[in-house]
């Protein structure tokens, strides 16, 4: 089963959220559902600009950990590199 490593925005530069999950698709609508008392809620993130697939639970889990301990200018330029418009991407996910 695939699992999957995203980032969300709230803007162009804005506040980001790095999260993993097997159902990337229902995990985004948690997060624009605004679950009160969450980061996405109270910083209003609510966009998927970038994800990655990956094999199985412990790869994703393992680059979801290293990735939230990179700089803030590391992540902002990954996004950049693949969405330089800071679009939504959910579209984009497979089925």
């Amino acid at each position: 089963m695939a699992h999957f490593v995203y980032i969300m925005a709230s803007r162009p530069c804005g506040a980001i959220y790095i999260g993993s999950t097997h159902d990337l698709r229902a995990r985004v609508e948690q997060h624009r559902s605004g679950l009160p008392g969450t980061h996405t809620d109270r910083y209003n993130i609510r966009r998927l600009v970038w994800f990655e697939e990956h094999p199985d639970f412990a790869s994703a889990f393992q680059r979801e950990r290293r990735m939230k301990e990179w700089q803030r200018a590391w992540k902002v330029r990954l996004i950049v590199s693949v969405n330089p418009e800071w679009r939504d991407v959910t579209a984009d996910i497979p089925f």
